[in-house]
């Protein structure tokens, strides 16, 4: 008899799981998914482009419904958790259902942190975390005309690329006093703005929100009003500046939860019999948000519900890429190491950036502007940990440099 296995949340780290679970051990569980999202599992990743109106919600599909029925997975999409009953193993539902359990995958993903600022309650400030999120950005944007966007790292910028191809008025607000600071120097971040900018995007930088404020009957947004006293006028708000692991469950049901849940090296939670994977997880201190540690989570959860021996989760380098058509982007690596010594190449009539940080003769960080096709090469420099001693003087010219530069 199949025992049964029952994960929360479709997003991309619990399909993973099934998915890598399934070509492990195909006939081991009777897989229940439960979603929040009324929909199929799809790539979030994606979700830029679908606001741009250069793909449709079809095309980041990556497990239609036929899926679930080819493999045997039930799929409940469009219900809510409401509690988890640990000593008797089961699953409860808003809607009034119990569903037992042996083991449980908890994969509840983040939920995007909105700034409580006066007024951020009104229905035209929005997030964009979801499916949902993009279609009221598209339906807001065929009637209003002025929208700000709080947020000027990578998802910030995404969202306000997506609303201006809309042809939307699009200022982006950030606090800090240059873009994507996290990835780049603002000698780069000049270049990308004067790029977006070129294209008509407006900038407010290092200011700071003091509210949000709406017309006397409460039913339309007038402007953003500013510490320093100025304002803005806007028909529509997005807010983009971050995520929070979404816990709420875990905290219920009594599972150790620190800024995550925790978990160990095989992704288990302290109840043996729960494993936690993704956006929602802490594993030795560190939080996750990018896809390639997400996947690596569900090959180890996978491999250790199979029981076919035991894999480990370890934490590496991860790289980042803007999904703004026509903008070339890639962030890989450390950054906030201030021993660390930096190598920078500028082309600016090009439109060409690149910084290395080196440290004991190895790349521990790489932001490429303009110019990614070394992007890769780069990162594997970084999480090989390989000795760049011998290639210092070529190393900012790339890969066919250097492979030119070695003899043999």
């Amino acid at each position: 008899m199949k025992r049964r296995l029952i994960v929360i949340g479709n997003g991309m780290a619990g399909i993973r799981t099934v998915e890598e679970l399934l070509a492990l051990a195909p006939d081991r569980y009777a897989i229940t998914v439960i979603s929040s999202e009324p929909v199929v599992a799809y790539n979030r990743i994606m979700l830029s482009p679908v606001l741009a109106g250069e793909k449709r919600f079809e095309d980041i599909v990556t497990h239609p419904e036929s899926w679930y029925a080819e493999h045997g997975v039930t799929l409940l999409a469009g219900f809510t958790v409401t509690d988890v009953r640990r000593k008797q193993r089961e699953v409860v539902l808003a809607d009034g259902q119990v569903l037992p359990y042996d083991r449980l995958v908890l994969a509840t993903g983040s939920t995007p942190f909105i700034i409580p600022l006066p007024g951020h309650q009104h229905p035209d400030v929005l997030s964009f975390r979801d499916i949902h999120d993009v279609e009221r950005m598209v339906r807001a944007a065929a009637h209003k005309k002025r929208v700000a966007v709080i947020g000027g790292g990578l998802l910030g910028l995404e969202a306000a690329n997506g609303l201006l191809k809309q042809g939307m008025e699009v200022t982006v607000i950030h606090d800090m006093p240059h873009l994507l600071n996290r990835q780049l120097d603002p000698e780069a971040s000049t270049m990308l703005r004067d790029t977006l900018e070129a294209r008509g995007m407006h900038f407010r930088l290092g200011v700071i929100s003091a509210q949000i404020v709406h017309g006397a009957t409460g039913e339309h947004l007038e402007r953003i009003e500013f510490k320093d006293g100025s304002e803005l006028p806007v028909d529509l708000v997005v807010m983009a500046v971050g995520i929070r692991p979404n816990v709420a469950l875990a905290k219920k049901i009594g599972l150790q939860v620190d800024k995550a849940i925790l978990v160990n090296d095989t992704l288990q939670t302290f109840d043996p019999c729960i494993y936690a994977v993704g956006e929602c997880v802490q594993h030795r201190g560190a939080l996750f948000g990018l896809v390639a540690p997400l996947f690596e989570q569900a090959r180890v959860c996978a491999n250790h519900l199979a029981e076919q021996g035991v894999s480990r989760f370890v934490q590496r380098a991860t790289a980042t890429t803007l999904k703004v058509s026509g903008v070339n982007l890639y962030s890989a690596g450390d950054f906030t190491d201030a021993d660390a010594e930096t190598l920078v190449l500028r082309d600016p009539a090009g439109g060409v950036y690149k910084r290395l940080l080196i440290k004991n003769d190895r790349v521990i960080g790489s932001v490429l502007y303009g110019d990614t096709n070394d992007g890769v090469w780069y990162f594997d420099l970084i999480r090989e940990q390989r000795n760049v001693a011998s290639m210092r003087e070529s190393l900012l010219f790339g890969k066919s440099e250097h492979e030119e530069a070695t003899p043999g």
